[in-house]
């Protein structure tokens, strides 16, 4: 690859590390902020529990991002950024524009994709004839 297409990868991949890590930070000032509310109903408690957890939904969201993207910047260091994982082929500038930290080509992200979606068509599949199978029993009843 390119220098300045390195250069400006690792400048975007750093811009975004910091962003992730200051909403991290923000989230947690705020977790801590809102355990000092006190004098809240049922309903106030109850509400706020539940935004904790969709905070915490995000944070590992954002904590696997901080991970890839850490990752890349590792790639970038010593030379492997930018090749597939699985074919080991050059990843297409492009991709790696729109997604800095993707380990895949576009065709090996598909193959990988279409397994997992014919994987989940499989468990339906297999969902469908527990429940019919149930239903017969039910009949016999």
């Amino acid at each position: 690859m390119r220098k300045a297409f390195l250069k400006k990868a690792q400048g975007t991949l750093t811009t975004w590390k910091d962003q992730v890590l200051k909403q991290l930070n923000a989230e947690v000032k705020e977790g801590r902020e809102a355990a000092l509310d006190e004098g809240m109903d049922t309903y106030d408690l109850a509400s706020e529990e539940r935004s904790r957890e969709i905070n915490l939904i995000l944070s590992d969201r954002d904590r696997e991002k901080l991970l890839a993207i850490e990752e890349a910047l590792d790639r970038i260091r010593n030379g492997s950024y930018g090749m597939c994982d699985m074919c080991e082929e050059e990843i297409a500038t492009e991709r790696l524009e729109a997604l800095p930290f993707t380990r895949l080509c576009v065709s090996c992200q598909s193959d990988l994709e279409k397994e997992a979606k014919q994987h989940r068509r499989g468990d339906e599949d297999r969902g469908q004839r527990r429940t019919s199978l149930v239903d017969l029993d039910d009949d016999n009843l």
